[in-house]
């Protein structure tokens, strides 16, 4: 009997996030104060494959995926690509200023909410990534740590890239 529960829970974990999202798998849009205090919109960057990455500055898989989107940033921005960094610090602007300097981060950082969290189905770790595509559809989505490879080979084929 606890066998069948454990196997219930786990199925439920695996399709509740999918649940969250609409049929065709739209990202939700959302709006979130950058470090400038301005408002951005996900709807700002239509048409553009999009990096989605809830983050936080005190996570040490965050912190090493961090030089990989700003290469990738570097690299493919004026092909199509747009990295936006969801931050989940406490701390905001105080500890997030000086982290995106040290960085020298070259996408938007964007100051994350409950409601961006619950719209993205509840962000359980971070990282946490979202791959989008132009139409805006989630088409992948990493939970933890992954290499550069991994978020190049995904832009590289939905920005037909060989």
């Amino acid at each position: 009997m606890r066998k069948i529960f454990l196997e219930i829970g786990v199925i439920i974990l695996l399709i509740v996030p999918y649940l969250c999202f609409s049929e065709d798998n739209q990202a939700p849009n959302f709006v979130l104060k950058n470090l400038h205090g301005k408002t951005v919109k996900l709807s700002d960057f239509q048409s553009k494959v999009i990096i989605l990455d809830f983050w936080a500055t005190w996570c040490p898989p965050c912190r090493a995926e961090i030089p990989h989107f700003v290469e990738l940033q570097k690299d493919y921005g004026e092909k199509g690509l747009q990295i936006i960094g969801i931050s989940l610090d406490r701390g905001g602007l105080k500890v997030l200023k000086p982290f995106a300097k040290k960085y020298k981060i070259n996408y938007p950082v964007l100051l994350g909410n409950i409601e961006v969290i619950q719209k993205y189905g509840g962000i359980r770790g971070i990282p946490t990534t979202f791959i989008i595509d132009q139409k805006g559809r989630i088409v992948k989505k990493f939970v933890g740590y992954r290499k550069k490879k991994i978020f190049e080979s995904e832009v590289k084929k939905l920005l037909n890239i060989p």
